[in-house]
């Protein structure tokens, strides 16, 4: 990635919004919407199917893509309530680079809508639902790291390779603050009846969120 040669010659990002050489992590604004930002790990992952997501000092890439959020918040010059923002990953089979990156951006208005009957659900639990046509299951977590990594998480069920490639996982807040109210896993696989391999369309690129009075 040419952003970390940059980073370490002249402390400068280059094409990157942020580059964390520590955490081993950029943020780049994308070309696609108002307001996506991406977390692009610096070093080779190939993405949700990588053993390396779990290895056991595996970065907390979902911690870090969460506390960057604040870029989208930023871009619409606007605050955002936890529950009006998403983080996302897209399996293997529908995802247009070969190296692990999560999205940050906005909610679909409607999407927070439904996703706020699981706000109290007890954490730990899939409660299976249907969002936009397809078929997701739904786990309140009160933590994003450890054990809670919603990559952990997922694979618990998903035990190789193989079979983490087919799922996307969506993290938004459960409430107007996640600190408080936890977050929500969303994930689904094209292994799901009527399941998907990318919840990015319950993303909203425009921010439509951002405009409402």
């Amino acid at each position: 990635m040419r952003c970390v040669p940059s980073q370490q010659a002249t402390g400068t990002p280059g094409q990157c919004t942020f580059v964390d050489l520590d955490k081993r992590y950029a943020i780049l604004k994308d070309i696609v919407g108002r307001s996506q930002y991406l977390l692009i790990p610096t070093d080779r992952i190939s993405g949700i199917e990588s053993p390396l997501v779990l290895a056991p000092h595996a970065q907390s890439y979902w911690a870090d893509a969460w506390a960057s959020r604040e870029y989208v918040n930023r871009s619409v010059k606007r605050t955002l309530r936890d529950d009006q923002l998403g983080l996302e990953i897209n399996s293997q089979f529908r995802r247009s680079q070969n190296q692990l990156h999560i999205h940050i951006d906005c909610m679909r208005r409607d999407i927070s809508d439904a996703l706020a009957r699981h706000a109290k659900d007890a954490p730990g639990e899939w409660h299976w639902d249907t969002l936009d046509g397809n078929r997701y299951r739904i786990m309140r977590i009160t933590a994003l790291s450890g054990t809670s990594d919603p990559f952990r998480i997922v694979s618990r069920d998903n035990r190789n390779a193989d079979a983490m490639a087919l799922q996307t996982i969506l993290v938004t807040g459960a409430g107007p603050s996640a600190e408080k109210d936890g977050w929500l896993v969303v994930n689904s696989g094209l292994d799901a009846d009527n399941g998907s391999g990318s919840a990015e369309g319950l993303l909203d690129h425009s921010c439509h969120v951002a405009d409402a009075s």
